[in-house]
This record gives structure tokens, sequence and C-alpha cells, in this order.
């Protein structure tokens, strides 16, 4: 049976991919400083525990692993951007150091195939309304971009000789966030049905799902995609929008924010991505979402 590593399994991101990779009929390792609480997956999953320290010895978490997917990052609690605190010197080592040792640990213990969750922040400040595409020049306006971008650069010069890692550029994640935890809008949710005002704002998202379809898809494609970067992003979601649509499931008229200004956001394109066959859920998966997650929220 295929053996797949997910560092940062039990997080948000980290989930979805290891109920894929499960319900592809692999066998999953997850790693992290804590090991997942009881029936957080649908199955059985092996935890060993292991630290973003550039330098640990990684070599019993990579023992008979044939994909590895990091999707690991250490940060302040609910923060990416701003996620250094007061320590931009240990979040720096940490993550793009600790990260490249991690694929270098992967490469010597002869794992083929390696994917990388990065993030849409390293493209940093772009022209308004100009699209992202995977040749854009980056420029990381945060130093979470900063890092991120760093290790993408180590992680694609170690592709050659068996070793083919990739690339995904992630935006925005909404989805289910899993038993006891709360899913990204729901404090947005809470204080609308509250009465409090909500300030325009509109942003590009992707399921959770639909991340993990594409780690999956570039973990077993046949196409040579090694040292490639390929970006991740779905819909545009306005907050106008979206509260609409939570009236309309749960009966609530409260007062809408004005319409965000779209055109000046940067929508990167995957058609790269989708070429390889990706075909993400759109707006009919974020409607089922919404519905799922307030399926027994009544009006107030």
């Amino acid at each position: 049976m295929t053996l797949a590593l997910v560092s940062g399994g039990s997080g948000f991101v980290g989930r979805f991919i290891v109920e894929r990779l499960i319900g592809e009929g692999m066998s999953v390792r997850i790693t992290g400083r804590t090991p997942p609480v009881d029936k957080f997956f649908s199955r059985s999953v092996q935890f060993v525990p292991q630290a973003l320290d550039p330098e640990s010895d990684f070599s019993a978490v990579f023992s008979g692993v044939d994909y590895f997917v990091h999707a690991a990052f250490d940060h302040l609690p609910g923060r990416y951007r701003g996620g250094e605190g007061g320590d931009a010197e240990g979040f720096r080592r940490r993550n793009h150091l600790g990260t490249a040792a991690f694929f270098r640990a992967a490469k010597e213990a002869g794992v083929r195939r390696a994917v990388f969750l990065s993030s849409r922040a390293v493209y940093g400040v772009q022209e308004p309304g100009a699209v992202l595409t995977e040749e854009t020049v980056p420029h990381p306006d945060t130093l979470y971009g900063e890092v991120k971008l760093a290790a993408e650069r180590e992680i694609l010069a170690m592709a050659g000789e068996g070793f083919w890692p990739v690339v995904l550029r992630i935006t925005g994640v909404y989805g289910p966030a899993g038993e006891g935890r709360r899913h990204k809008w729901a404090d947005l949710f809470d204080d609308w049905r509250a009465g409090w005002e909500i300030a325009p704002r509109a942003g590009t998202e992707v399921h959770g799902e639909d991340v993990a379809s594409a780690v999956s898809l570039t973990l077993s494609t046949s196409a040579t995609v090694s040292g490639e970067v390929f970006n991740v992003s779905d819909i545009i979601v306005d907050r106008r929008e979206l509260l609409e649509m939570v009236g309309e499931i749960t009966g609530v008229a409260k007062p809408l924010p004005a319409a965000a200004d779209c055109s000046t956001l940067n929508v990167m394109s995957c058609e790269k991505l989708r070429a390889l066959g990706w075909q993400p859920g759109g707006r009919v998966k974020l409607a089922e979402f919404l519905r799922s997650s307030l399926a027994n929220r009544g009006p107030e």
C-alpha cells in the first residue's frame, strides 16, 4: 500500500488532504507537534511527532514513505500574515530553513513525489486588477510571503535525480473546520446576525477539498510536473453576496454591507492546473458548504 506523509496533517488544510488520500486507499502518516484528537479523521492514521526544526533528524519520519505533502506552517494561532509575532528570526528559521530541511530529508530518503503548499502571498503587491499567472514576478510584502517564496526556491532547486517536487500557490481556503473547530467565516456570520456593521471586502477563495484534489492530481499525474509551480484558486467571494446567501438559507434579515470593488483584485489564473484535469467546485460548492454549515441555524 502506498504510504503518504503529510506534515501538518491535523491542520485546517492538512485535514482535507489526509481525508482525500485516505479515500484513495493510501496509508497516511502525519507529523506535527501534537497528535490529533480521537476520531479526527475518518480512518486511523499514523502520527510521528516532528517540529519544524532544521537541525532535526527526519529519518524516522520518512521511513517507507512514497509521497510527501508539506502542509505544516509554524505561526501564531489564527494568523499567517503577521504570524511571526515578535519572533521574526525564529519564524524564518522554522518555516524557511525547517521546511527546506524537510524536503532535503525526503529526497535523501528516496521519496519520489512531493508537494509544497505555498501561498498567493508570494505575489505580494501587483498592479491593481492584474491577473496572476505562475510567471508573474513575485513581490512579497509580508514576512509570511517572503518565507514561503524562499522555501519555494530551495525546494524547486532540489528537483531531479528521481525527486519530483511541486509547489502549489494557494489562495484563501474555506470549508468545514473539523470536529470542535469553527470555520473561517463563523465570526463574520455571528457578527452580522448580531446586527454589527460589516465592512465591505472581497477575496479569492477555494474549498479545502479542491486543494486536496490539486494535491492528489500533482502526486499521481503521469505528466512531467517536477519542479513546477501551480496556482490554486477558484472564485471571488464578496461579503455582501456571502451574507445574502446566509440570509436566504437561515431566514435572517439584516442590513448587508456594500459591495466591494472587485476590479482591483489580483485574480489567480489556474489554467495550468486545469490543463492537468483539475476541476474545482465553484459557486455550487460554496452554496453546498453554506447550506451544510448553517443547517441547524434558524432565523433570529
